[in-house]
């Protein structure tokens, strides 16, 4: 179904390597593709594959059922450019394992840049607490798909 507003996803977006962004992104249709945490592992090996690659400092992320959010420091890319490499790869691996060929992720992504003066380990916080606000779990340590470097 299109979204009516979705172009003003990109309207005023700015790619500053060495800034720090939240992204979020939503599988397509809101289903549910994580709540298998084998599934969501395939993406998770995709955010580290791009730490790896010193395209992010990752800093924090969570895997949700329909939906992931990334808190990470852009390095050697551009938000485009590391969005469209991160859905492809994982849409492709996703596809391979669970016998699927459609699309897995709605288009675009919604990011913000975080100013410096913002405290990173309250919002990697408020992004790894995802799960026991959706009430998934109890105990942050009973969800198997995020990960923050202060934690």
């Amino acid at each position: 179904m299109p979204r009516p507003n979705a172009h003003r996803l990109y309207s005023g977006r700015v790619s500053e390597p060495g800034r720090i962004y939240l992204v979020t992104t939503n599988t397509e249709q809101r289903k549910p593709v994580f709540s298998n945490w084998r599934i969501g592992r395939l993406l998770v090996g995709q955010l580290r594959t791009a730490h790896e690659e010193g395209l992010v400092a990752s800093l924090a992320w969570v895997v949700m059922p329909d939906h992931a959010h990334w808190l990470f420091q852009l390095q050697n890319t551009s938000l485009a450019c590391l969005m469209s490499r991160v859905k492809s790869r994982s849409s492709r691996a996703i596809n391979r394992v669970s016998g699927g060929n459609g699309r897995l992720w709605q288009k675009g992504y919604h990011d913000r840049a975080i100013r410096q003066e913002e405290e990173l380990k309250q919002i990697a916080r408020y992004v790894i607490a995802n799960p026991l606000r959706a009430g998934l779990v109890g105990h942050i340590g009973d969800y198997p798909l995020w990960d923050a470097i202060w934690l």
